[in-house]
């Protein structure tokens, strides 16, 4: 939420309101992207969509079409939804706190303030950065998930000197075992 971080002073040209919408909007879709870039890297695949890892998707879908059928729909929502909640956020004072579309079937949510509104602000934003950080690691790799050079042995330390296990040495893992 608003701790008092505005080192560019942003809020004094764009309203509060109107940035946390911007931000939750952009949260919640980076949350869903996270989840969806790397389940096609594991092999999910939607029906008539290229057989592509996540990098290259985007680009094989728009060729063949399938991208269109999710982008009208995508547009409709927003023209439909969002347009008219930035309008609202930026002329109602008593406008519903950005992110609100009051559409809750479930209950899930807790309303637009309290302790889950700054979970979702909180987590959202690391969706963003962990989103972003895995789009570059693929695009630097040009490897699929975990998004290294050489697969999940670059996530295991390097074992420095004699190995201390026995169970290292046998499993291969280590080079430094004879």
């Amino acid at each position: 939420g608003d701790i008092g971080f505005d080192p560019l002073e942003i809020s004094a040209l764009v309203p509060l309101n109107w940035a946390r919408e911007a931000e939750l909007k952009h949260a919640r879709i980076c949350m869903l992207a996270f989840a969806g870039y790397v389940a096609v890297d594991l092999g999910f695949r939607v029906p008539f969509a290229p057989e592509v890892s996540s990098l290259y998707a985007h680009d094989a879908a728009v060729e063949k079409g399938p991208m269109l059928g999710l982008f009208i729909p995508l547009a409709a929502i927003e023209i439909f939804a969002g347009l008219p909640k930035a309008f609202q956020l930026l002329n109602d004072p008593d406008a519903a706190a950005g992110g609100d579309y009051k559409f809750d079937p479930l209950g899930f949510g807790g309303g637009p303030t309290g302790e889950l509104a700054e979970k979702e602000l909180a987590n959202g934003r690391a969706a963003i950065l962990g989103f972003s950080g895995i789009v570059t690691q693929s695009a630097l790799t040009g490897n699929g998930f975990p998004y290294t050079y050489n697969g999940v042995v670059d996530l295991i330390p390097p074992i420095q000197g004699d190995a201390p296990l026995p169970a290292i040495c046998g499993s291969g893992i280590a080079n430094l075992c004879q």
